[in-house]
């Protein structure tokens, strides 16, 4: 949850900011769209908008959004990297004699990077709710 998120029920006011754009970025959260006006965020659902501000604006600087607003998603991909890295190179030296030990140690280190890079991202968009 975003604590500094302002809810408006479409049924009070129908709006969109002029210059507004859609946009692909940023989490949906299940919103039909989501817009952006310089650092404002804005996500429309059927019955309402959601609105924040975000620190960064990442349509002009990527990284330092992921960076300020979104570290969960920097979490998880290093989370990923690092376990799915690990687990592999595991995996491969312990059979490496064996029939398929590639494909095995390939296997594996995506199934360990998936689970890791969830499972950071979700307990570092938990820590960030407090």
């Amino acid at each position: 949850m975003i604590w500094d998120e302002i809810e408006i029920p479409k049924e009070v006011r129908q709006f969109m900011l002029e210059g507004a754009e859609e946009t692909a970025l940023g989490q949906k959260n299940g919103a039909k769209k989501q817009y952006r006006y310089g650092n404002l965020h804005i996500r429309e659902y059927d019955d309402k908008y959601l609105v924040h501000m975000d620190k960064v604006d990442p349509r002009i600087d990527p990284l330092g959004h992921l960076v300020q607003d979104a570290p969960e998603i920097l979490v998880g991909v290093a989370s990923g990297i690092v376990a799915g890295k690990k687990i592999s190179s595991s995996v491969y030296k312990s059979q490496k004699n064996m029939p398929f030990a590639k494909g095995a140690s390939i296997f594996a280190g995506l199934v360990a990077s998936v689970i890791a890079g969830y499972a950071g991202y979700t307990l570092t968009k938990k820590l960030k709710e407090f």
